[in-house]
């Protein structure tokens, strides 16, 4: 008898389990909590104050607050057992027409090295979705949980208030809801970036690689197809649409010019003139004149930089340096330039004379780029004159002298003052640089800082580092140096996507590229940025600087400074990399063991300035 209570009781507790198994659920993670296909929050991301960190109470809704002119978003997740068919759906209860969901479900990259699987890439699907777990492209072992990212879209004429809906998965069998709400304030989102974070990117070469199927469908016109112009103008908007700006550089380091990057040439010396525009034009008319943006949320809006193709090959010949054949070339050609955009009426975007070469690469007998010796000034200085000769003074097109520095920052400063006035920054040397740096900017030059993107390992919220400590520094912008070239096999086989904030979606039957979590996150703070430098028309840049550095970990606005380290009073020659990290090491406490989801209490601290109520 007791043999058959112990039997009876086995059978009721599997069955338990088996129901459990396979039961439907559904669950909600904020934006810097990415959900694991266990269904659990990667590891990475886990607040040590709250390692679950989900959105809904017991009641299971959900609570957002969110400005107008902007996107709120977080993790939803269908949790279920077995290949049973399941559909998701968002919608609101009165179906406002303002407030449409889109959803994205996350791949679930394999790091090669670990063979840990992270959530990263977005594909876009419609609402409602229907799939089954395991996901059958993804391919995950086991899998029990599917994520999706949601955007809500707010914008600027929405009613401010509460705005109410579902969230529903459901089989056959079962159904299961998640009520969210999202209350709209009163607070509109500058549309206007406070700070320009860059993507960079080298050539058009990757394209070819990342979307074999529409190179092949080109053929071997293929750099000269309607395809290749698409691609490029489809990597603008994706940036752009995420609050970001895309460059693509478009010569090598010997000097060989793309021909979709510059216009055609002809003749010699002063005979030197632009035979035709017509690749040029298609490939930046419209990114020049806002048009490739017509359809995006933020409206059509020129880029506001662009290399330009100018490097000591092009538009002279290098063999002439020093000669008047090269002046006369250059002159001619840039001059041509300044015309043909004033007739287009390209006066909004920054047109960068940009030398990305180093004399290591056998190319040119000096450093274009990050010099190191005083001996590489007085090419830039004669870059500067010509310029200035090609150039109107005055000229609404706005040509500028970009040069990216680091070893000889401090000296350059100086001494390519009046010549250079846009400077992309090692943010190492820039650290300890912060009275020179006031100089510069008093002056009216740009500034920016360059660094990488984070490691898909790393915690979400570690996409935010470099930007927020361009805001911090009062600068004007940030560039990621790649952000294009995804690992080989990105999908089954992940590097870290160190150089990948977005995808191709050619495998998914996308004709373009698809974002990344990293993506989307650093767009909501670059809202929140945009909100921040709207409020410094009610208190000072530096205490609102002061009050979110102390909202991060306690620190100090001063803390995010470097001291000047004693190598810094040596020749540039003399340093190393190892030694300029060495310098600033002892510094960089204040940047780490931070919560992974740090920002949420600033957003909110944020959010209630705007809302014009005060925080302790």
């Amino acid at each position: 008898m007791i043999q058959k209570s112990l039997f009876i009781a086995s059978l009721a507790f599997s069955l338990l389990n088996h129901r459990a198994l396979f039961a439907l659920d559904l669950d909600a993670y904020p934006e810097y909590l990415r959900p694991g296909p266990d269904g659990n929050a990667v590891s990475a991301d886990r607040s040590t104050t709250d390692p679950r960190g989900n959105l809904f109470t017991r009641s299971k809704a959900i609570q957002l607050r969110a400005a107008r002119n902007g996107y709120v978003s977080f993790f939803v997740v269908v949790k279920h057992s077995g290949e049973t068919p399941y559909s998701l759906s968002l919608h609101f209860d009165r179906k406002p027409a303002s407030l449409q969901p889109q959803l994205f479900k996350t791949w679930y990259h394999k790091l090669r090295r670990k063979g840990s699987l992270i959530p990263d890439a977005l594909i876009p699907v419609g609402n409602p979705f229907s799939s089954k777990l395991p996901d059958p492209d993804n391919k995950v072992a086991g899998q029990t949980a599917q994520s999706f990212w949601v955007d809500f879209w707010i914008p600027s004429d929405t009613v401010p208030g509460l705005h109410e809906g579902w969230a529903d998965v459901s089989t056959k069998t079962k159904r299961v809801r998640l009520r969210f709400q999202i209350l709209v304030l009163q607070s509109v989102i500058p549309t206007a970036d406070a700070l320009t974070i860059d993507h960079n990117s080298y050539g058009t070469g990757w394209l070819e690689s990342l979307y074999p199927k529409q190179s092949r469908s080109a053929g071997d016109g293929f750099f000269r197809s309607d395809a290749l112009f698409d691609l490029i103008h489809a990597y603008h908007r994706i940036f752009y649409e995420h609050r970001g700006t895309f460059h693509q550089l478009g010569y090598g380091h010997a000097g060989k010019v793309g021909p979709e990057f510059a216009p055609e040439l002809t003749g010699e010396g002063r005979h030197r003139r632009i035979a035709s525009w017509e690749l040029f034009d298609r490939h930046y008319g419209a990114l020049l004149d806002g048009s490739a943006f017509r359809e995006s949320r933020r409206g059509a809006q020129p880029i506001p930089f662009v290399y330009l193709p100018i490097n000591p090959e092009w538009p002279a010949n290098f063999l002439n340096w020093g000669e008047p054949g090269y002046e006369a070339e250059f002159v001619s050609a840039v001059s041509a330039m300044e015309k043909h955009f004033l007739e287009k009426g390209w006066t909004r975007t920054k047109f960068e004379m940009f030398f990305n070469h180093k004399k290591r690469y056998k190319g040119f007998h000096w450093d274009g780029d990050e010099t190191r010796f005083a001996h590489d000034d007085p090419p830039l200085l004669e870059y500067g004159r010509l310029l200035k000769k090609a150039v109107p003074s005055g000229s609404p097109v706005q040509f500028v002298f970009r040069h990216d520095a680091s070893w000889r920052l401090e000296q350059q400063f100086k001494s390519l003052a009046g010549i250079v006035n846009f400077w992309v920054c090692s943010r190492a040397i820039l650290s300890w640089l912060p009275e020179q740096l006031k100089a510069v900017k008093q002056r009216g030059d740009i500034v920016w800082i360059y660094s990488g993107a984070p490691s898909i390992a790393f915690p979400s919220s570690a996409i935010l580092e470099n930007p927020l400590r361009a805001w911090m520094w009062n600068l004007d912008g940030y560039i990621h140096w790649l952000t294009v070239s995804p690992s080989a096999d990105p999908w089954f086989n992940s590097e870290g996507e160190e150089t990948c904030l977005a995808y191709s979606g050619e495998r998914f039957g996308i004709d373009g590229p698809i974002p990344s979590i990293r993506l989307k996150i650093q767009r909501n703070f670059a809202q929140d940025v945009a909100l921040l430098k709207m409020l410094e028309t009610r208190q000072s840049g530096e205490a609102l600087r002061e009050e979110v550095s102390r909202r991060i970990n306690g620190s100090r606005l001063k803390d995010w400074w470097t001291p000047r380290p004693a190598l810094a009073d040596l020749p540039p020659e003399d340093w190393s990399n190892n030694s300029i990290e060495g310098g600033i090491e002892p510094y960089l406490h204040v940047f780490k063991n931070w919560d992974p989801q740090y920002w949420e209490a600033v957003r909110e601290h944020i959010l209630n300035l705007a809302e014009g109520g005060l925080t302790r």
